[in-house]
């Protein structure tokens, strides 16, 4: 999958510094995931949440942040539109980030 954009984990993880690893972890299975649908996500990251608009819910770092992403499946493309702390996650309309 094409990520679009990692500039945005990267400012993250400049904040909060314990996001580094993971948000690197999820970035590298991501970009070399080949995601048809919900189904193929699940298998991987069981705990993501599916929401309307083909946006997803993951957790990171132990569930210590979030990251909101809309995927495009037909040209492999994830966009990334939020990553937070749970604080900032309940901030923000997750349907229409």
């Amino acid at each position: 999958m094409n990520v679009i954009a990692r500039k945005t984990l990267k400012l993250f993880w400049e904040r909060h510094a314990d996001a580094e690893g993971p948000l690197k972890a999820w970035f590298s299975e991501v970009e070399h995931a080949l995601w048809k649908g919900p189904a193929d996500i699940r298998r991987t990251y069981g705990s993501a949440d599916f929401l309307q608009g083909n946006r997803v819910v993951f957790n990171i770092g132990g569930n210590k942040y979030r990251l909101i992403v809309k995927i495009a499946y037909t040209p492999r493309i994830v966009y990334i539109r939020f990553v937070g702390t749970h604080a900032e996650y309940d901030s923000v309309d997750a349907e229409s980030i």
